[in-house]
């Protein structure tokens, strides 16, 4: 299908046929007298790199003033053509790093870029020759020719060439034409927002989750109390099929209930009632089963000695403890389980002599948080830009990790959505809602949607944790726009009925923040 770019609501909706009504109702969402915008709120972590493409720094930076197009330039003192996007690494000068694959096809020095390289790139998406540029290097640690991955080390950020300090000068140049890096990198799925990132690539056969994210199970610190004087014991098959089967429901690596059955009860070995009055194979206590007790074995019941139910029930209170949060949301959950240090380290001990395995989620760390219900809404014109560039991407392709700019996953199409009006969200959905309470936004009751809120619900991911993300469209009708799923792509979809049928169903509000907010306007 082909796009429409459109700058007003009331003529996006009589171009793709639909009431009126709606153009109103995103019309007339209130503004405080003065249209502030607060900044944004960062949660800690590290920022995974999710797709092809990459900023050119790991670490933070700050986006400099001098951008693309006519600047006055500060050496030559007249005005010229920027081709690029000047870049400071923080706190100090840092390596720089590959924005993606490619081919070295210069390293040198090159006039007033001083020390400089040049990387091509193949355009996956459009199949057009990229070329990156890194300007201004006070070291160079590549060869013409030499084939680079994705982030590996370039040089160092420097003030070689005509340059008044140390900065990266970063170019994008498509098919032999410089573009602006800030847009074609936003397209791309990596916003130049400052933010430090790390990658961390799924083992090889491992599918691809929302956003390609996941992260190793971290290993077992000190102290450890059981796991030095008793090694970990074989696994009934039997035993292991439960695991298998509890993890497959809450999507988490099978060998954490193997580490917490081993450390419990050597996995049915020693699972009679403990002093403290814990039973089963998991070793419930029964004020604990009565909140956490699930159904393993679909006879209708929650039986506390039941090995199926009691190895479902572990994967439910390990998930509803927030064990997808990130290597401190791993260990955490563990220590919920059993609140000991010693214990979170035998069952991370246990877990990787059996295999380890990806904890499907982000590294984004977003504390526990109710929202801001304080803060002023988006002003109707930030909200518009929003609505308007994801109507516009209807008839693009869904594909689970895909970061734009033609195809997407739930949560990249959110992200890039609130990216255009110059707001960074976290890259998966549960990490949204969490960056969301974490005092970027506040929950609205679903009778109270406006447009552009953003919806959570679990799919995928299992019954307790966030696993799809869409955007309200038009409240009256209870409908979203959306990249759904590979059959549909991304659509108009609807939310009717949703919270009745989902464990999790949630409506947020984004406020009027900006990763560099202006001045007040009074409106």
């Amino acid at each position: 299908m082909k796009k429409i770019a459109l700058t007003l609501i009331p003529v996006l909706v009589l171009v793709l046929g639909l009431p009126l009504a709606i153009a109103l109702i995103v019309m007339t969402v209130s503004a405080p007298a003065a249209a502030e915008q607060l900044r944004t709120i960062a949660c800690g972590g590290l920022t995974p790199v999710t797709g092809a493409w990459r900023p050119p720094f790991a670490q933070a930076y700050t986006v400099g003033r001098r951008g693309f197009g006519q600047e006055f330039h500060p050496i030559y003192h007249e005005w010229r053509m920027h081709t690029g996007q000047d870049l400071v690494s923080q706190p100090g000068p840092g390596p720089v790093v590959a924005i993606g694959a490619g081919r070295v096809a210069f390293a040198g020095t090159k006039g007033g870029y001083g020390n400089v390289v040049d990387v091509q790139h193949i355009d996956d998406t459009t199949g057009q020759t990229v070329l990156s540029r890194y300007a201004h290097l006070a070291s160079l640690s590549v060869r013409t020719g030499a084939q680079i991955a994705s982030g590996q080390q370039l040089g160092v950020e420097g003030s070689t060439g005509a340059s008044t300090g140390n900065h990266l000068h970063l170019e994008i140049h498509v098919a032999g034409t410089p573009v602006d890096p800030v847009a074609w990198m936003l397209a791309h799925g990596a916003p130049l927002n400052g933010q430090a990132v790390a990658s961390w690539t799924p083992p090889p056969g491992e599918p691809v989750q929302e956003g390609g994210l996941g992260f190793p199970l971290p290993p077992a610190g000190t102290p450890r109390q059981a796991s030095l004087i008793n090694p970990p014991q074989p696994i009934p098959a039997d035993i292991k099929s439960l695991y298998v089967a509890a993890a497959d429901r809450y999507k988490i690596p099978w060998t954490l209930l193997a580490g917490i059955g081993m450390e419990e009860t050597a996995h049915g070995r020693n699972n009679t009632t403990s002093s403290a009055g814990a039973q089963g194979l998991m070793q419930f206590m029964p004020a604990t089963w009565a909140t956490m007790g699930v159904d393993g074995d679909g006879d209708g019941r929650a039986v506390i000695t039941n090995d199926a139910d009691s190895a479902m029930s572990a994967a439910n209170y390990l998930t509803k403890s927030g064990v997808a949060n990130g290597p401190a949301g791993v260990r955490s959950a563990i220590f919920a389980y059993n609140h000991a240090d010693w214990y979170v380290n035998d069952v991370l001990f246990y877990a990787a002599a059996y295999g380890g395995g990806t904890v499907l989620g982000s590294t984004t760390e977003c504390d526990p948080g109710q929202g801001n219900p304080n803060l002023p809404p988006l002003t109707n014109d930030r909200l518009r830009v929003v609505l308007t560039w994801a109507t516009s991407q209807v008839g693009d392709r869904y594909i689970m990790g895909a970061n734009g700019p033609d195809a997407w996953d739930c949560s990249s199409f959110t992200q890039a959505a609130y990216a255009q009006i110059g707001v960074t969200t976290p890259r998966t959905a549960g990490a949204q809602r969490d960056w969301l309470a974490a005092g970027n936004g506040f929950r609205v009751d679903p009778q109270q949607a406006r447009p552009g809120d953003l919806i959570f619900y679990d799919s995928y991911l299992g019954p307790n944790t966030i696993g799809h993300v869409a955007i309200v469209f038009d409240p009256s009708k209870q409908s979203t726009v959306e990249a759904m799923n590979s059959e549909r792509g991304v659509t108009y979809g609807s939310y009717a009925g949703k919270a009745a049928t989902k464990t999790i169903f949630q409506i947020w509000r984004v406020g009027n923040i900006s990763d560099q907010p202006t001045r007040p306007v009074v409106v």
